[in-house]
C-alpha cells in the first residue's frame, strides 16, 4: 500500500450529497476478481452520455462534458471534495479501489457511511472530516480559484489552503500508523513473518504428520 504522509494536490468538487457506492463504481464492474483496472470507471454513469460494461475501451466512450471530472480545470485531480454521506450503500470493496486508481489519495468531506469510510483507510485512501461550514467553505473557493489546491499534512493532520490557512481533522492513531507506513492487513501481518515462519517450523517439528498439509 502507498505510503501517505503528506500530499499536495488539484481538488474536484463533488457537489452531491448521499452519494453511494454503485454510483462510484457501478456493479456490472464488480464482476472482476482482480484489485485493478476499476479507474477508468469510476463513476462510469455519470462520467459518460453511452452504457459502460467490463473490458470496453474507454477511447470508444462519449464523455459527458458537464460532469465534473471531464472539466479541463480538474484534470488530474487526486483531492475529492464531497459533501455529506459520501460512499452510502452496498459495502463493495471496489469504491475505494475505484477511486484511489483513478489517481484520488484523499476525500474531504463533511460524514461518510461507516463500512466506505473502514474501507477507505485499509486501501490507502484517506477521508478526512470536516465540519460542513469548513466544507462548503472549501467549495467556494474550489468553484472560484481555477488550479485549486489543497496540502494535507497526515502528521500534523491538517489541511492546508493556498492562503496558508489551516482546518485541522481528526484520525484514529492506529489507521494514521498504518497509512504513513504504507501498511495494509497484510503488511501489518508481514511485519512478524520471521515469528510466523518460526512458529510453523516448530510445529511441524512437533508434529511431522501435518507435513502433508503445509505449503512450502
Amino acid at each position: 500500500m502507498q505510503k501517505f504522509t503528506v500530499h499536495k494536490g488539484l481538488v474536484a468538487p463533488m457537489d452531491r450529497e448521499n452519494v453511494d457506492t454503485d454510483a462510484i463504481i457501478p456493479k456490472q464492474f464488480l464482476k472482476s476478481i482482480r484489485k485493478t483496472g476499476f479507474g477508468q470507471n469510476l463513476f462510469d454513469e455519470w462520467r459518460y452520455l453511452d452504457a459502460g460494461f467490463p473490458g470496453q475501451d474507454p477511447e470508444s466512450r462519449k464523455p459527458n462534458p458537464d460532469f465534473v471530472l471531464n472539466q479541463p480545470r480538474y484534470a488530474g485531480a487526486s483531492i475529492l471534495l464531497a459533501r455529506k454521506n459520501f460512499g452510502c450503500g452496498s459495502s463493495r470493496e471496489h469504491a475505494p479501489w475505484a477511486l484511489d486508481q483513478y489517481g484520488f489519495r484523499a476525500i474531504i468531506a463533511p460524514s461518510y457511511a461507516d463500512i466506505f469510510f473502514n474501507n477507505s483507510f485499509k486501501n490507502g485512501l484517506l477521508p478526512i472530516v470536516l465540519p460542513e461550514a469548513q466544507v462548503a467553505q472549501l467549495f467556494d473557493e474550489t468553484f472560484a480559484f481555477p488550479g485549486y489546491t489543497l496540502t494535507i499534512d497526515l502528521e500534523r493532520q491538517v489541511v492546508v489552503k493556498p492562503d496558508g490557512g489551516e482546518f485541522a481533522f481528526d484520525v484514529q492513531a492506529f489507521r494514521k500508523y498504518c497509512l504513513i507506513n504504507g501498511l495494509d492487513d497484510i503488511g501489518l501481518t508481514l511485519r512478524h513473518k520471521d515469528k510466523i515462519k518460526a512458529f510453523e517450523a516448530e510445529r511441524l517439528a512437533q508434529k511431522p504428520w501435518l507435513a502433508h498439509t503445509m505449503i512450502s
